[in-house]
């Protein structure tokens, strides 16, 4: 993961010391939005994961507000990304995977025997930790969600390439060379071109996993500032392993720990007077 500076743009009264490990302090958090109090967009009940034998997720429950970014964090192996992935059912394509409980995608349950999965998947965008660009030209790159979906015209999908290519600021940067091979472009570039991807269909939720890890500071700065742009059109769940990345983006953070969600508030609130000492020590850098 790059190793960034402690920018200005952390939480008020969240502070990162000379280790980068964020310091929680106290200030006002009465006026913050709970989460119960906006517009759900993917509800999680009583849901619980299996590898095999293996009980990876534990009877998580969560709400994820709509157009707001939601962050997982946690020690590696915690199950963070195997949530994010049973929001669109990703995990399916794992051998020996059983699951128990709900997932619900604006009042649509997810894991309901008659779901096309297919087409959960066009209301989930999907970002992965490692830049995947495909051997195609940037255009095809962008629209390739929509030509799977039978989208032909051409005008169409030049619209939607010029769409998503400036709501991931790359538009100006290679409107002059769209039938380049996207592999010839930065990693942060590529990432962001991937989440170009990740919106071609409109989706509802963009998922994020681990986006910025294989990312340079300066790149990273770029996929963050597009993370709170983007919420203005999607609601954003990311998982991410960096403190100050959770407190520079997340307008609501959840805790996990071997499985199970430990700790769920908004953001500022849980860095700067957590509920239970096992958040505030895992946030300050006491452990994980």
């Amino acid at each position: 993961m790059a190793n960034m500076t402690a920018p200005d743009t952390l939480a008020d009264g969240v502070k990162a010391d000379s280790r980068g490990a964020v310091r929680v302090t106290t200030q006002d958090t009465g006026k913050l939005e709970k989460p119960e109090a906006l517009e759900t967009i993917v509800r999680i009940e009583n849901f619980n994961l299996f590898y095999g034998k293996h009980h990876a997720l534990k009877n998580i429950n969560l709400d994820i507000p709509k157009n707001r970014v939601t962050a997982l964090i946690g020690p590696s192996g915690c199950g963070k990304s195997t949530l994010l992935r049973s929001i669109n059912r990703m995990n399916d394509l794992i051998d020996g995977i059983s699951y128990q409980g709900s997932i619900y995608l604006g009042g649509n349950d997810i894991y309901a025997p008659d779901q096309d999965v297919i087409a959960l998947r066009k209301h989930c965008g999907m970002v992965f930790q490692k830049t995947n660009p495909f051997p195609k030209s940037i255009f095809e790159n962008v629209i390739y969600p929509n030509r799977i979906s039978g989208e032909r015209n051409r005008r169409k999908l030049a619209e939607i390439v010029e769409r998503c290519l400036k709501r991931t600021a790359l538009w100006d940067e290679v409107s002059h060379r769209l039938h380049d091979n996207a592999t010839a472009l930065s990693g942060g570039q590529q990432q962001r071109l991937c989440i170009a991807r990740g919106i071609a269909n409109e989706p509802d939720v963009l998922l994020m996993d681990e986006p910025c890890s294989a990312l340079d500071p300066i790149a990273t700065a770029k996929i963050e500032e597009l993370i709170l742009d983007l919420r203005e059109n999607y609601t954003v769940v990311i998982v991410t392993h960096n403190m100050q990345q959770a407190a520079r983006v997340a307008d609501y953070t959840a805790f996990m720990y071997l499985g199970e969600i430990v700790e769920f508030g908004a953001t500022s609130e849980m860095f700067l007077k957590p509920r239970l000492k096992q958040t505030e020590d895992y946030i300050t850098g006491r452990f994980g």
